[in-house]
């Protein structure tokens, strides 16, 4: 694995830092089975919208009951 730094003068402790972090994500995905599930995004989990309640009815209503598919 090659490190480029295109941009600007890091310490050699900032670089360090930075290639301990790229090892540690190389690492954690390298440990994952390749078949397994990802985590659910919390985005499109439908807990976060029955979490809150419905809006009052009023003209801007519809803006804050959209819920991407």
């Amino acid at each position: 694995m090659t490190i480029k730094v295109v941009r600007g003068n890091p310490t050699p402790e900032e670089l360090a830092a930075a290639l301990a972090v790229v090892r540690a994500r190389a690492a954690a995905v390298a440990a994952q089975p390749s078949g397994a599930p990802r985590p659910r995004d919390s985005w499109s989990d439908p807990a976060r919208v029955a979490a809150h309640r419905l809006p009052r009815p009023g003209p801007t209503a519809w803006g804050r009951t959209y819920w991407p598919g």
